[in-house]
């Protein structure tokens, strides 16, 4: 299994993990979900202390990923195969991402 802490502006906001090939979660921190003042990481993932579950990538992570040539260069230098948009989302979008969202990766000991 795979997993990522996601973050807004540095704020732990919840937990993302990749369980096999079709099955993906999304898990608000508990303090992140009392907090009112904190907003939803995303309107297709609102804010609430259910698990949201996907057979796929959910489209909001897929969206903080490189594209075309910088995508290309990204798997090369990591050797990252081009179809494992999550192992490339663990790898590349702990700091330069696009907006507040940041994810590191935990890696199993």
């Amino acid at each position: 299994m795979q997993k990522g802490e996601v973050y807004y502006n540095d704020i732990l906001a919840g937990l993302l993990e990749k369980h096999g090939p079709e099955d993906y979660r999304f898990t608000y921190d508990d303090k992140y979900v009392d907090n009112s003042a904190m907003p939803s990481i995303s309107v297709t993932l609102p804010k609430k202390r259910k698990e949201h579950t996907s057979t796929q990538l959910f489209s909001f992570f897929s969206g903080l990923l490189a594209e075309g040539i910088n995508k290309n260069i990204q798997c090369r230098l990591l050797r990252i195969d081009e179809n494992d948009d999550f192992t490339r989302l663990l790898k590349t979008a702990d700091t330069d991402t696009i907006g507040a969202i940041t994810i590191k990766e935990i890696e199993e000991k």
